[in-house]
């Protein structure tokens, strides 16, 4: 692909962003002074904040190039990335999941994990965290060099570094803070820099109807022609869509990785953390419309050339419909959602790698400021070690196959530990930690046989989907199985971690939390009426 001519036009903007989020970094470094306010960012926002930064952690190279590929490869399947695959498990999040969060008080997930099962499986799930940070940054800073690549004609290696360079200055100055703040900045510039590609593509092709005739009728439906149960031969079946991703998968992803739950975490109180997830969820209602439909029209307007790299889509349609200055802007937006992932990928690596590997098994009882600075030199090896793993994205033709791949292996086993944990008094330590294990591997294994030949499914993501059931289901049953031979840990040592229908609000809180109940359920509603629209 030929490098896209900017203008001083197209600059503008993109030097304009770069300034912004290194000038935050700058502004709140002052303020770094300790663990808490570096690595949590003090407990101290408010929820529309938290809310943006939930689902702009969310809007890198996962969201924006991922989904965009995935819809030219899948088609209008790619919608269930969202409506199966995101918003139930949220709001899940949001009613069951973090009034547990917040009343134990945890500083990550690996801590809660702690608290509930032990220090081996604490140990362990820290371990797993770290390398898929380092995993999934790498996928950021692939994007980003796809992006410079495209439209500076720089070589992949050049553009991972000034990508990464870039990133690392503003985390290592401002800590989650500035990669909270940067995330607003990058969800705005990311409606406002696609919104206009999805328009100009249905404009092209005279609304949606258009857009479904030019495509063939495999890739025009959400749910229509869609077998029950079919993993052999269907791109996607009902079954794994809805058991491997919207159960397994999403669950474990929205609701145990700790890149999102810890911007949740950073709310300022119990409130603002339960709105956090439903804030971010009413615009993932919508964000099919920036980023499926942009898919879609790559696949009917250039099939050939997204034959081979499905990743093209995006930087092809900005070729295509971007003018000066508007161009300039979609760039902008693409380099702020891959820097957006990034940041947060490694916000939450350097916080599991101090407090949950660091402080709990090198260098336990130091000074906060020892830790500090630890932190600190954590985050430039999360971005050394991130360009690192960049390269590894090369060896698959859709992004969005990797990602849910590395979550298949991570965390889908870890929601069944949590679901066990969270909601029944049974699980025991040595449950938890042997149940993770096995389904962690389990998972594995069900990869290497696929590569091996000895299993077979229509496409990647079925793979991935059905690779993510098997891997909790092992979870899952030798948790239980473990549990009913080991001893149980004393009911009076699981209040606060096992849900029990309390909130733990103060009474002034509870006026919120029942707005936040109606806000879900107004969610829900929407939720089905867009799968009924678009079947």
């Amino acid at each position: 692909m030929k490098p896209i001519p900017l203008t001083y036009a197209d600059a503008v903007p993109l030097l304009l962003y770069l300034a912004a989020i290194l000038f935050v970094g700058f502004h709140l470094r002052r303020r770094m002074v300790s663990t808490d306010a570096f690595l949590l960012a003090g407990r101290s926002l408010p929820s529309w904040v938290t809310g943006i930064a939930f689902v702009a952690a969310n809007c890198g190279a996962l969201e924006v190039m991922g989904v965009v590929s995935t819809s030219a490869k899948y088609g209008a399947r790619a919608n269930h990335f969202y409506w199966v695959g995101a918003i139930p498990a949220m709001l899940f999040l949001a009613l069951f999941m973090m009034p547990i969060y917040h009343r134990s008080r945890v500083r990550s997930v690996p801590e809660f994990l702690k608290m509930r099962f032990g220090e081996k499986t604490r140990a362990f799930n820290a371990a797993c965290f770290a390398v898929l940070m380092v995993l999934v940054s790498g996928i950021s800073l692939y994007a980003m060099a796809i992006v410079l690549g495209s439209v500076l004609g720089w070589g992949f290696t050049t553009s991972v570094l000034a990508g990464a360079g870039v990133v690392l200055v503003y985390v290592f100055l401002g800590g989650l803070r500035a990669t909270i703040y940067n995330e607003v900045l990058q969800f705005v510039l990311i409606v406002v820099g696609f919104a206009p590609l999805s328009f100009l593509a249905l404009r092209e092709f005279g609304g949606f109807s258009g857009l479904g005739a030019a495509l063939p009728a495999h890739l025009r439906h959400t749910w229509k022609g869609m077998a029950a149960v079919d993993p052999m031969t269907a791109t996607m079946d009902g079954f794994g869509t809805v058991i491997g991703l919207g159960f397994v998968l999403s669950f474990g992803y929205w609701c145990t990785d700790f890149l999102l739950v810890q911007r949740a975490l950073a709310a300022k109180d119990l409130p603002a953390a339960v709105e956090t997830p439903l804030i971010a969820s009413v615009a993932k209602l919508f964000f099919p419309f920036l980023v499926v439909v942009p898919g879609l029209a790559a696949f009917a307007l250039f099939p050939a050339e997204l034959n081979a790299r499905y990743d093209l889509a995006l930087p092809q349609l900005m070729l295509r419909y971007y003018g000066p200055g508007l161009l300039g802007l979609g760039i902008t937006a693409m380099l702020a959602s891959f820097m957006s992932g990034m940041a947060g990928n490694v916000t939450a690596f350097n916080t599991v790698w101090t407090y949950d590997l660091y402080q709990a098994y090198v260098a336990p009882g130091r000074s906060d400021r020892h830790y500090l600075v630890v932190g600190r030199v954590a985050t430039v090896a999360a971005v050394v070690l991130a360009c690192g793993t960049a390269s590894i994205v090369l060896r698959f033709n859709n992004l969005m196959d990797y990602v849910q791949l590395l979550f298949s292996f991570f965390n889908a086993p870890l929601f069944a530990t949590f679901l066990l944990g969270m909601f029944t008094k049974w699980a025991t330590p040595a449950g938890g930690l042997w149940g993770l294990v096995a389904g962690t591997f389990g998972a594995l294994g069900h990869y290497l046989a696929l590569r091996a030949g000895l299993v077979h499914y229509g496409s990647d993501m079925t793979a991935n989907f059905y690779g993510a059931a098997f891997g909790w289901g092992v979870c899952f049953a030798v948790t239980a199985v473990v549990s009913a031979f080991t001893k149980r840990k004393p009911v009076e040592d699981l209040d606060g971690l096992v849900y029990d229908g309390k909130t733990g609000a103060a009474a002034h809180e509870h006026a919120r939390l029942g707005r936040a109940k109606w806000l879900a359920a107004a969610v829900a509603a929407v939720l089905l009426l867009l799968n009924w629209l678009f079947y």
